[in-house]
This record gives structure tokens, C-alpha cells and sequence, in this order.
């Protein structure tokens, strides 16, 4: 690690003094003070992965210098989703809390458990669905207007506050599917594997890899019971995502092609497309980056599916192509053009989506902070700290924390020593919480 960075430091100097730059001139083109680079020049700071990306760029070294950057070892490997049975099991706590676990059916008799305030399966009248299908069409109508306001409630709180009825109507949807017809089966299993695949989501957002990807494989299990296979190729999407954020780059990039190159529908290769152009600008390959991203605006232009059914990926993005064009030329070390998009793709997010206009304000901040804008950056941190604390989300902590360490360059600054009480206190906060799992702290080296 110590031979990594000081490689890193003695090329620094060598390309810097090959373009007639003094340790200050270029401090302000990529906004560090010329004591921190004279530290990591001279290797006794270690280099992160943003600096080297912005001296890449200023310097035209097209990638030489992030390729000496020491990477974070990735020791755990991808959680297993593990599935152990049928019996769901929910408990709900008064301070708030749930857990949910599944266990072994003989496990839950063995310990007597199975009588506990139980609700047979007659209550969902066997004869009546097995009939005319008017009764089932009443409840997937249902169902559905209901998932969308999961969905908007999910954008205005924590995890916590939808995963427990996500979960029940997931389940009451599945058995209601094995008494039912024919006819409307189907229509039932696609629309509780969206249910689940949503339950993952927000696991996810909870930072909990484990059931996040537990989640997505039973969405998969629900879709294909209901002749919908697509939904198994966007679980690699999904398992790129969770190795993306878990600092395993060369594995989402795996993940993320074989869903691209896949026959599933141009949607989810599109989503595909996406998630593998984030990857590859967190490598530093702009070019293969920004070709991706050219595809996956391509492939969701031929998206058909109908408008009316649960859409698969963001839903409160007008034009998510252009959103993650924006995150991706940051981690290129563009952050002025990726200010630029992302403040204008953020402007068009609709106010209700705290969540989401949270999740790219904080990237929006970085990108700003980046480029020099720090008066600016504080600001707009300060605009998306209540919605923060709102969503407990673990992926926009990640992106604070980064934020945090990109504005602590800067003390002197009355704008960030004005912020720094506010950001301080809900970084620990947030840290204290237990639903927060320290593996997306590893998105903060990316």
C-alpha cells in the first residue's frame, strides 16, 4: 500500500512538472490545497480515488494516474439470499421496530407457534375466485392502485414504514394466486413479484444486503410462476448494484453485461446498460462509459411495456439517462459538466419525491463541492437534510459521508463551518442506527 502511494505521488509529479504546473496552479484547477498535494506527492498522504480521476483529467493522463490509486480490498463476498422455507414470520415491536424472518414449517410446530392468532385460508373464499374471476379482478385493481401508493409513501419515509405491508400483501397476494383461475393468475404472481422486488428495494435502502437480495430472488420465483421471466434478468441488475455499492467494481461490471447482453426485454437491458455505465465510470473508462449510457438511452426509447403496469427501476426520474450522465461524469472527474446536468435533471423531479430529489441532491452537492463551488454546496446540502433524515436511506448517507469529506477540505470556509454542526450531527446520528449496515460505507471509497 505505502509502495502504491508513493508510485502514485512521484507520477503526480512527473506530470505535473511535465505541464508546467506548480503545486498551486494545480490545486485550483481541481480544488485541493497545495498542502494536501504536496502530502500526497511527496506519499505521505494516501491519494484517493476522486483526486486521481480529477489529476487524470487536468493532467491528460488518460487514466495512468488512477490506475495507481490503491484500490479497498473487497473481503466479504456477496451475501447468499438464502431461503429456508414457506413460514413467514413478522414481529412487530411498539417503539416501531419490525423484523421478518422465514423459517422452516416444522421448525415454527416444533415450537407451537402455528396456532398463534392465526388466519386461515378460508378467509380468502376458495369457491367465489375459483368462479367468474370478478371477485380476483377487484383485488388486483385493488392491489395495484395500492402498490403505487406504497411506492409514494416509500418516497416520503424510511424503509421501515413500508417493508411490513409490502411484505404482507406480497404474501396475501401469492396464496390468493393458488386459488384463483387461470385466467387471472398470472396477473396476480407479476403483480406480487413486484411487490417483493420492491421489498428488496427498500431492504436495500435499509442496508440490509441479505434480505435485499432474499427479496429479489422471490420476486424472480413469483414472475416466472406467473410466465414472466424477464424479472430474473433484472436481478443481476440488482446484484450489480448491491456489488457496485459494496466496492466490488469488476463484479458489477460482470453482473451488469451479462444482463445487457441477455434477451430479456429493451427495458431491463436498458436498466442494464445503465448500471453498467455507472461501473465503468467508477473504473475511469469514459469512453466505454458514455457509450453505454448511449445504448441505454437507445434500448429504453424501444421500451413497450404497458404503461399501466408496475414500472421496473426509478419511477420519479423524467429522464433517468440523463441523471445517471450526470452522476457518471463526476466520477469520470467532470464535475463541472456533471453540476450542469444534474442540476438540470434535478429541477425536473416532482416535488413529493423526497427520497429521490434527496438521493441526487446530495450527488448534485458533490459535483459542486468538486468544482469549486463550495458556498453553493453547502446550500444545497442544507436544502436536503430534512428529506434525508426523512428516508433513512443508506445510499444518501454514503453520498454525505463523501460529502462530508469533500467540504472538510475546505475549513476555512464560513459557508461549510456554518453546515459543519448540522452534517456532524446527523452523520452520527445516522451511524447509531442500526438498520444502517456499515458495508455501503464502502461506497464512500469508490
Amino acid at each position: 500500500m505505502l509502495d502504491q502511494t508513493n508510485s502514485f505521488g512521484r507520477e503526480l509529479r512527473r506530470r505535473r512538472l511535465a505541464a508546467s504546473l506548480s503545486l498551486e496552479q494545480l490545486g485550483k484547477l481541481v480544488h485541493y490545497s497545495k498542502g494536501q498535494l504536496s502530502k500526497v506527492e511527496r506519499g505521505l498522504k494516501r491519494p484517493t480515488p476522486e483526486l486521481a480521476r480529477l489529476c487524470d483529467v487536468q493532467l491528460a493522463a488518460g487514466g495512468a494516474l488512477s490506475d495507481l490509486v490503491p484500490r479497498q480490498a473487497v473481503n466479504t463476498p456477496l451475501p447468499d439470499s438464502g431461503d429456508e422455507g414457506e413460514v413467514w414470520l413478522m414481529h412487530l415491536d411498539e417503539d416501531g421496530s419490525s423484523s421478518f424472518q422465514v423459517v422452516r414449517r416444522r421448525s415454527v410446530i416444533a415450537a407451537g407457534a402455528a396456532s398463534v392468532l392465526a388466519t386461515r385460508a378460508e378467509g380468502f373464499g376458495t369457491h367465489d375466485l375459483a368462479g367468474t374471476g370478478t371477485g380476483t379482478a377487484t383485488v388486483v385493481d385493488a392491489s395495484r392502485v395500492l402498490f403505487d401508493q406504497f411506492r409514494r409513501i416509500g418516497q416520503a419515509s424510511g424503509p421501515a414504514s413500508v417493508l411490513p405491508p409490502l411484505i404482507a400483501q406480497t404474501h396475501t397476494l401469492e396464496q390468493l394466486s393458488k386459488r384463483t383461475g387461470p385466467r387471472t393468475r398470472n396477473a396476480i404472481l407479476i403483480l406480487a413479484s413486484r411487490y417483493a422486488e420492491y421489498a428488496g428495494w427498500m431492504a436495500q435502502e435499509s442496508g440490509d444486503d441479505r434480505s435485499a437480495l432474499w427479496w429479489t430472488d422471490r420476486a424472480v420465483l413469483l414472475a416466472r410462476a406467473g410466465d414472466d421471466p424477464g424479472l430474473a434478468t433484472y436481478a443481476l441488475v440488482r446484484r450489480a448494484l448491491v456489488c457496485l455499492y459494496r466496492g466490488d467494481v469488476r463484479q458489477a461490471v460482470e453482473l451488469s453485461e451479462r444482463a445487457l447482453e441477455s434477451d430479456a426485454s429493451p427495458r431491463v437491458r436498458g436498466l442494464a446498460a445503465q448500471h453498467l455505465a455507472q461501473s465503468l465510470a467508477t473504473d475511469g473508462q469514459y469512453d466505454a462509459s458514455m457509450r453505454s449510457l448511449d445504448r441505454a438511452r437507445d434500448l429504453l426509447a424501444q421500451d413497450t411495456a404497458d404503461p399501466g403496469a408496475p414500472v421496473l427501476g426509478a419511477s420519479h426520474v423524467p429522464d433517468v439517462v440523463s441523471m445517471f450522465t450526470g452522476w457518471c461524469l463526476y466520477d469520470l472527474g467532470r464535475p463541472r459538466q456533471a453540476a450542469e446536468v444534474l442540476d438540470r435533471e434535478h429541477a425536473r423531479i416532482p416535488e413529493h419525491a423526497l427520497r429521490t430529489r434527496a438521493r441526487y441532491g446530495v450527488r448534485r452537492a458533490l459535483a459542486h463541492a468538486a468544482a469549486g463551488d463550495i458556498d453553493h454546496a453547502c446550500q444545497l446540502t442544507r436544502d436536503v437534510l430534512h428529506s434525508a433524515r426523512l428516508t433513512h436511506s443508506v445510499t444518501i448517507f454514503a453520498d454525505l459521508h463523501r460529502l462530508a469529506h469533500a467540504l472538510g477540505r475546505h475549513p476555512r470556509n464560513a459557508s461549510v463551518r456554518e453546515l459543519s454542526p448540522d452534517l456532524s450531527a446527523f452523520l452520527t446520528h445516522t451511524t447509531s442506527h442500526p438498520t444502517h449496515a456499515t458495508n455501503h460505507l464502502r461506497a464512500t471509497n469508490l
